[in-house]
């Protein structure tokens, strides 16, 4: 199942708007972190590439700029490298115990009258990510702390 570039860094950025960061599932998935950083590598990275290859610019001249360029692509590849991830991520099938885990969150939310696509036979984190987020903005945190 192989992907190009593009679709997987398009998957990852809606993974990351899809996927909710609740404490209660930092400890379960790593897409929080994730998520996380590379929020804060977006936000961040792109000036610091730019800072990078103008102090290197002004302080030493054209000498040192194409080491102060490979650095400012290292720079501008991390939020990238988080998105590629994300999207991979996206599109891996559940594993068994995840696979039960959100078959069992489907049902009962079901039984609560919640609007949801019907469960899938090997489901993907994507799904699973939709689910979770429905789970937390419909139903009430009482009932959502029984799952964790």
């Amino acid at each position: 199942m192989a992907q190009s570039v593009f679709t997987l860094f398009k998957d990852g950025q809606q993974y990351m708007q899809t996927w909710p960061l609740k404490k209660e599932l930092y400890p379960m998935f790593p897409e929080c972190r994730v998520i996380a950083a590379t929020k804060l590598a977006i936000k961040t990275m792109p000036p610091l590439a730019v800072l990078t290859v103008a102090m290197a610019y002004s302080v030493t001249g054209l000498e040192t700029l194409p080491n102060a360029v490979a650095m400012a692509i290292f720079f501008l590849s991390i939020p990238v490298q988080g998105l590629l991830w994300l999207g991979h991520r996206a599109n891996q099938w559940l594993p068994p115990s995840t696979l039960i885990w959100y078959r069992d969150i489907h049902h009962k939310m079901q039984q609560q009258g919640c609007s949801v696509a019907q469960v899938k036979s090997r489901p993907k984190y994507k799904e699973l990510a939709d689910l979770l987020k429905t789970a937390f903005d419909e139903l009430d945190k009482a009932f959502t702390q029984r799952w964790f």
